[in-house]
């Protein structure tokens, strides 16, 4: 009696283990019934299940890492990038993950690897080289990840994070790239200092117009101080002559003396009786 007592209580303690099923917060749960699935997507968590009748498959709920292996892309002017990157995804709807790749993670790698380098040859062939060197990548991310989300979505995938770890030139291709770059950067230093140079004869020129204009002006100002000076001079002279003619006669043939007399190497031919020596001769 106590045997099949124990037998008893196993059964239902098997029953009962048989019955229930837990979720954990990093799992996804299908529930079959006689094959069929009939339940996904559960709450973490303990549930309930018909012993022998329903069976459930577990998946792993976390975020993976898909590598997808460097491959070739043609840019818009038609050259060839090696672009290597890599997708973080989730299982989203479970339900569609099993139906489309068998809940299996390496098939769902594959196709979803395809998927990625699809999108990325239709980006990339949108950007020249100089694009994909200098452009802030986070907006190649952004286009991967709007257009790879549906069609992971149809997978059942949700996709988390696309990254393009680098770009690279083959060899013959980066030779022409390179010298193009440098071509450019030689060019945009002709220019500027070609508009330095100008700028330099712009500011020459204009200083040598300014002196001009200051040397006219000065040249002016001391031509109208020598006309007023010449004009008080002729003034002073007449009101001299007119006050004392004699003492005026005698102060210009002093001039005349030290101008004619004061300077050696001058030679004079004169009567003793003319005028201009009048006032060496003794006067009364």
């Amino acid at each position: 009696m106590g045997n099949k007592i124990l037998v008893a209580v196993g059964a239902v303690v098997v029953l009962l283990s048989m019955s229930v099923f837990t979720v954990a917060e990093t799992e996804r749960v299908i529930k079959f019934q006689l094959g069929e699935i009939v339940g996904a997507d559960f709450q973490p968590g303990m549930h309930l299940k018909l012993p022998f009748i329903n069976n459930v498959k577990k998946f792993d709920a976390r975020i993976l890492t898909m590598d997808s292996t460097p491959e070739r892309f043609l840019t818009a002017e038609k050259k060839n990038v090696i672009v290597d990157s890599f997708v973080k995804w989730r299982i989203g709807d479970v339900k569609t993950f099993y139906t489309t790749v068998a809940g299996d993670v390496n098939q769902a790698n594959i196709r979803l690897d395809q998927i990625i380098k699809d999108s990325a040859r239709s980006e990339f062939s949108k950007r020249e080289i100089k694009q994909l060197v200098s452009t802030d990548r986070s907006a190649i991310r952004d286009a991967l990840i709007t257009n790879v989300s549906p069609h992971a979505a149809k997978l059942g995938i949700t996709i988390v994070d696309v990254q393009v770890k680098r770009i690279d030139l083959p060899a013959e291709v980066s030779t022409s790239v390179y010298q193009r770059m440098e071509a450019e950067r030689a060019r945009v230093a002709r220019e500027f200092r070609s508009q330095g140079s100008e700028a330099a004869e712009r500011i020459r020129a204009d200083a040598d117009k300014q002196r001009e204009i200051i040397l006219a002006n000065a040249y002016r100002d001391s031509e109208v101080m020598r006309g007023e000076g010449d004009a008080k001079a002729a003034d002073i002279f007449a009101k001299a002559y007119s006050e004392d003619s004699d003492f005026f006669a005698f102060y210009r043939s002093l001039i005349a003396y030290k101008e004619s007399l004061g300077k050696s190497g001058n030679i004079m031919v004169l009567e003793p009786n003319s005028d201009f020596f009048k006032y060496f001769k003794n006067q009364k």
